[in-house]
């Protein structure tokens, strides 16, 4: 019989679980993934400190998302942030949810093709959500985290920008939903939605990287 995900620690394997490198040890009584996330989140937490990233026998977890339902696992990696260090925390969220509009995406190129019209509009519908989440998480950055590189751009014209964009793609695609082949919706998506949310991912990325830098100098993000 298949073990159970929930079952007690008694008589299975013995995990790793670290946290900021350091081991840790794991939740007694339950060895779930929910189990483990829960007992880091705590342990960040009486540190002050935020959980802000999590790898699964060293592939990393979206924590944007439910935790996935793997049973089998030997190691699980927790990394933190202090309080003062956020828009780490921000930039990171950021990022996973532009990765995961992107995949969205990708799924939807397949079925909006074998899809009838109005179920390929569903699609999109559902997907346009999912655009604009990055972007709100950007605008909780303190001001001046992530200005364009001539300095002259304040950061909230550079996100009140953002939003023009995703507005502007979705009344773009939208308008493709007029066609009644679903082959137009498809291209709107892979050469407008697609090349946006690359772009974006790539300016998270940047920004993620200048503020860690900072952070490992002790060059102060701007939080207060």
């Amino acid at each position: 019989m298949a073990k159970n995900a929930f079952d007690p620690l008694e008589g299975r394997d013995e995990i790793e679980v670290r946290l900021d490198g350091l081991p840790v040890e794991p939740p007694s009584g339950h060895r779930s993934l929910g189990a483990i996330r829960c007992h880091l989140e705590a342990l960040a937490l009486e540190r002050h400190r935020i959980l802000y990233s999590l790898s699964i026998d060293g592939q990393p977890v979206n924590l944007a998302l439910p935790m996935p339902g793997q049973e089998s696992f030997c190691r699980v990696e927790g990394g933190t942030v202090a309080l003062e260090e956020t828009p780490l925390l921000l930039l990171k969220k950021a990022f996973q949810q532009t990765d995961h509009a992107r995949e969205c995406v990708e799924t939807a190129l397949t079925l909006v093709l074998i899809n009838d019209g109005q179920v390929a509009h569903e699609v999109w519908w559902n997907l346009a959500l999912a655009l604009k989440e990055p972007v709100l998480t950007l605008s909780l950055l303190p001001e001046n985290v992530c200005g364009t590189p001539d300095g002259q751009t304040s950061s909230t014209q550079l996100r009140k920008w953002q939003l023009e964009q995703v507005a502007s793609i979705i009344r773009e695609v939208d308008k493709a939903c007029h066609s009644k082949e679903t082959i137009s919706l498809s291209d709107a998506l892979e050469n407008r939605v697609l090349p946006w949310l690359q772009n974006l991912g790539e300016l998270i990325g940047l920004w993620h990287e200048t503020v860690l830098a900072g952070s490992r100098l002790g060059i102060s993000s701007g939080v207060s």
